[in-house]
């Protein structure tokens, strides 16, 4: 294998998920040769996730072959050689189904790998006075978990170039364990912060089965009590839900309820993205339609500019722009959230059973957004690896007010839409003694975007007539 000179930037993948090999761009004369050995915006439109890395290391190897390894750290890593050749073998040891593959592949300075956290490397010199040269986007810690295989194991049956008891072996790589004893590195664990809400509830019934899911509470993970940055060890993480809200909308325009709103909406998202940023996480935060004022007619879009009415949809709107600072963002924006707990919907089904004729606001338009979709538009836009950014979320069907949709359940409940009476929100808090919140009147959120990533809610009278069977 000799240097292939002008070749273009290119990445492979491998049998190994996420292990991608690069072929770099090295530019050679009877000088010499040059090559970016590593550039950020080329690499990652080329295919290469954007890491982060924090360190670089190199090991220089002066005799034919040294052999190192195999050794999994909980870090991803990107190889290349700066001097030199070397025979490289790379072992999953992440847990899983494929737990135990192997890929191989020779490296010189115009081949690269990325290694994923948990896959392990070893490589082989083939040339003397080899330069190994990588990235990694964690520092050592003493409490990180690694795993180890023994480089003649006879499962995974490595073909070394240069046979092993003829090469130069540290004693603690050659009595490392065979792959039946090797313990797993387990995957990065995803955090839902307000676990116990409406969206926490959803998310825990969808992924009731995932063991690298933890769910923390209000009273398990304090998100205004100033100590996030040090609440959990980061690096052990890979996503933060944030589904911790301050929803008491009219509450908020309090003196005590704008300080929580804007504790919670607001400051404690900030420290989530900062927390996300520095350990290059995913932050998936969900905002709502009272960012917007309600006076456009059609639907907004993601990129309408922010014109909040009262506190609750400032601090939301400060929500969304404080997410938005970490690099790896999904916000979902909401409008009018139906899930587990008291909420429109049972409100107007226990108004109709129990003969009672409401009046319900007739100016006022939108669409209900259900926590099960919410949940699943979370987890397929992670699992898809969707474009970060903002995305709405409701369901689909012709915008309603909040009277049609109460005429609706009492429809599908058997009893008389004609009990419902329509009114202005003026006429409805006419008599209200406490501070009231302005909403927008038009909630209508256009779904193109979301909907172009392969994500269809439902129908929104469908929906709410499989949400009222089974609440």
């Amino acid at each position: 294998m000799s240097i292939q000179f002008s070749q273009p930037l290119s990445t492979t993948e491998t049998t190994i998920p996420g292990l991608l090999l690069m072929q770099l761009p090295v530019h050679g004369d009877s000088r010499g040769w040059f090559k970016e050995n590593w550039q950020r915006e080329k690499m990652v439109a080329a295919g290469l996730p954007d890491f982060g890395p924090v360190q670089n290391n190199i090991s220089f190897n002066d005799a034919v072959g040294t052999t190192r390894g195999i050794h999994a750290e909980p870090w991803d890593k990107f190889v290349s050689v700066a001097t030199g050749r070397i025979f490289g073998a790379w072992v999953d040891l992440r847990e899983g189904p494929t737990f135990g593959a192997v890929f191989t592949a020779e490296l010189d300075p115009s081949v690269a790998i990325f290694v994923p956290r948990g896959v392990a490397n070893s490589y082989q010199t083939l040339e003397e006075n080899t330069a190994y040269v990588y990235l990694v986007n964690d520092h050592w810690s003493p409490d990180a978990q690694y795993s180890f295989l023994n480089l003649a194991d006879e499962t995974v049956n490595i073909a070394w170039p240069i046979p092993l008891d003829q090469v130069e072996i540290s004693d603690k790589d050659r009595n490392h364990p065979r792959l039946a004893d090797v313990t797993p590195i387990p995957a990065r664990k995803t955090l839902v912060v307000g676990a116990n809400g409406q969206v926490g509830t959803a998310l825990r019934d969808l992924w009731a089965d995932r063991t690298d899911v933890e769910f923390a509470s209000r009273e398990a993970i304090d998100l205004t009590g100033g100590s996030l940055r040090d609440a959990r060890r980061w690096q052990d993480y890979d996503t933060i839900v944030n589904a911790a809200a301050y929803t008491a909308v009219d509450t908020a325009e309090t003196p005590e309820g704008r300080v929580a709103a804007w504790a919670i909406n607001a400051t404690a998202v900030a420290e989530l993205a900062a927390i996300a940023t520095a350990h290059n996480l995913t932050l998936v935060h969900i905002s709502s339609d009272y960012v917007f004022d309600g006076t456009v007619s059609g639907a907004y879009d993601e990129n309408t500019p922010f014109s909040p009415l009262g506190v609750y949809g400032q601090t939301k709107a400060a929500g969304e722009i404080a997410a938005a600072t970490a690099p790896r963002h999904y916000i979902l924006r909401t409008s009018w959230v139906i899930g587990d707990g008291n909420n429109f919907v049972k409100t107007m089904a226990s108004l109709a059973d129990r003969g009672i004729n409401p009046n319900v606001v007739n100016d006022q338009t939108g669409r209900l957004t259900f926590t099960t979709d919410i949940a699943a538009a979370i987890n397929h836009l992670l699992t898809t690896r969707a474009a970060y950014g903002t995305y709405n979320l409701t369901s689909t069907g012709e915008p309603q007010t909040w009277a049609d949709i109460a005429r609706t359940v009492f429809e599908l409940t058997g009893h008389d839409p004609s009990r419902v009476t329509g009114i202005t929100t003026t006429e409805y808090f006419k008599n209200a003694t406490t501070p009231i919140s302005p909403r927008p009147h038009n909630s209508t959120l256009n779904l193109a975007k979301i909907e172009g990533t392969g994500f269809v809610t439902g129908d929104m009278k469908t929906l709410l007539t499989g949400y009222l069977s089974t609440s």
